[in-house]
């Protein structure tokens, strides 16, 4: 479900009263929930207030839904339905951090930040409501876990290589002294 001239209009309208970081996470907000909007129509087979006979279920209101990125915590309906489920592909269950930020804190993780540091970069990056302590262990192990299956893979399997080593020395050459590699 695209949005249409008028309601494009009106978004601009409201896109230039506002300064350059709230531009950014209002637009983002509002692309984020027409996605989602346009994924749960063509689940459900029909837009909102739409009468269709391919209708597989009705719409039942919206639950809120807040996503931390690094334009900032963006404030998403998600529309619940009478009978069955939805929930957008775009999102992950019980995941309020998007990727962007989940590599941010795995990075800060790699290089020795405390958790309470990550929570400050975090939130300098947009995310107001920044990260807990909790969620960055949880995000941690996920790190660990990842490494593990690194480190332990197995190595069958043939290797070649050449390996070579040099030292470089003061050498005369041609009556000048230079740095020779030996």
């Amino acid at each position: 479900m695209a949005l249409d001239q008028s309601a494009l209009l009106e978004l601009l309208g409201e896109l230039k009263l506002t300064d350059v970081s709230d531009r950014i996470r209002h637009a983002t907000e509002t692309l984020y929930q027409e996605l989602i909007d346009a994924e749960a129509a063509a689940f459900i087979g029909a837009a909102p207030y739409e009468r269709t006979e391919a209708r597989t279920a009705v719409r039942n209101g919206t639950r809120p839904r807040v996503l931390s990125t690094t334009a900032g915590d963006l404030n998403l309906k998600i529309p619940k339905l009478r009978a069955g489920s939805f929930f957008p592909s775009l999102l992950e269950r019980r995941r309020r951090v998007d990727q962007a930020l989940f590599a941010v804190v795995m990075e800060a993780y790699l290089h020795g930040v405390s958790t309470r540091k990550v929570d400050d970069l975090v939130k300098a990056l947009g995310a107001d409501t920044g990260i807990s302590k909790s969620e960055v262990s949880r995000i941690c192990a996920d790190l660990d876990e990842e490494v593990a299956s690194f480190r332990d893979r197995p190595l069958d399997g043939s290797y070649p290589y050449v390996f070579l080593d040099a030292t470089y020395c003061k050498a005369r050459v041609n009556h000048r002294v230079v740095s020779q590699a030996v």
